[in-house]
């Protein structure tokens, strides 16, 4: 098992910055791709990034390319995105996930919540205009 505790959101003024983190712990060496989404109130859960767990791939949603950026420290077991230039429709829980499967890359699955093998509880962003 994976277990995954998101840190890093609050409220922030629009073209504000955060960055959230992801510590993974338990067996993080079956995790292959990490990822970020979000959701808005009633809204589904979307897609925003994802990273292969050496950080060397990464992938991004068109609505926060340039914007955001995944990183890893496989040293300590965690994920980022820095958030920037944030605005009020970045409003949303987000949820950190890990896939066991390497595979994700393969016909853009990354964006498929149902890929992922482990969630965290979330953490809320607020932007405010």
């Amino acid at each position: 098992q994976v277990q995954l505790v998101e840190s890093g959101g609050g409220l922030v003024q629009a073209g504000g910055s955060l960055r959230l983190s992801c510590a993974a712990s338990g067996r993080t060496r079956s995790i292959s791709f990490m990822g970020w989404f979000r959701q808005a109130p009633g809204k589904e859960r979307e897609f925003v990034a994802a990273t292969n767990w050496s950080g060397s791939n990464t992938y991004y949603a068109d609505s926060v390319k340039d914007r955001f950026t995944i990183s890893t420290s496989n040293a300590q077991n965690t994920v980022y995105v820095q958030m920037n230039a944030l605005n009020p429709e970045d409003t949303a829980v987000y949820y950190c996930a890990a896939a066991r499967s390497s595979m994700l890359w393969i016909a853009r699955n990354y964006i498929l919540s149902g890929k992922y093998d482990y969630w965290g509880q979330g953490t809320q962003v607020t932007v405010s205009s």
